[in-house]
């Protein structure tokens, strides 16, 4: 495993395994969380693994984490909560835009069938690739590229989840979705978005406006552009 990932052994590894405990109870008892699959997913999911070794103690907590290059790793409820919102299935395929430190992505990929996830910055998609091995993840394909233009080589997806706040839902998504399919996506400006899941029913999509979150932007030629 890469150093930023090295497995903490004896108490510190049961230090952090009671602290991953509290965190799912926290998201039952005081964030309203019911999906058991959702829980189990959470709880299965080393999350300290997927930030920096100085911050571990803090990975459990309940706030979003740097990983670098401006992105962040999400607070455990934002991950939770938008996991239940997908409502995935084993036999489900899922598309990710945003993979960030991937841990969105193994949580992902311990519902659905298949996860393809792509990332925008080339090193954190490394890094994710890394993990994903490292853990034995091997039904989750990690790809460099621009996720706002999602991935038609997989397409139709029953599952697609945006983890950066775009102005609007991007187009080329909406038609990657399979019949029944569930696009969830944080939309509004550069600070504050609101959870949007869209559903397509035939040639009609349906859309329901959820929670306040706060993501990093989406970047893209269907998201926001970059700033100078």
């Amino acid at each position: 495993m890469s150093g930023e990932a090295a497995q903490p052994t004896g108490a510190a590894a049961g230090y952090l395994d009671e602290r991953r405990e509290r965190m799912v109870r926290n998201l039952i008892e005081g964030r309203g969380v019911r999906d058991p699959a959702v829980l189990a997913a959470m709880r299965a999911v080393p999350r300290h693994l997927f930030v920096e070794p100085h911050l571990h103690n803090q990975a459990y907590a309940d706030f979003a984490l740097p990983i670098g290059w401006d992105q962040t790793i999400s607070q455990p409820w934002v991950v939770a909560r938008m996991t239940e919102l997908m409502a995935v299935d084993p036999e489900h395929t899922v598309l990710e835009v945003g993979t960030g430190s991937g841990s969105q992505t193994a949580v992902l990929s311990r519902l659905a069938r298949w996860v393809t996830s792509l990332e925008r910055i080339p090193e954190l998609a490394r890094r994710a690739i890394e993990r994903m091995r490292d853990l034995g993840i091997d039904n989750v394909k990690i790809v460099t590229f621009d996720g706002s233009a999602g991935w038609q080589q997989g397409a139709p997806y029953d599952r697609i989840i945006v983890t950066a706040g775009a102005p609007v839902a991007p187009e080329p998504l909406l038609r990657q979705l399979a019949d029944g399919g569930r696009l969830l996506v944080p939309e509004g400006d550069r600070e504050e978005q609101r959870l949007k899941v869209y559903e397509l029913r035939g040639d009609r999509t349906e859309s329901r406006v959820g929670e306040r979150v706060s993501f990093v932007p989406l970047i893209g030629r269907h998201g926001w552009p970059a700033e100078e």
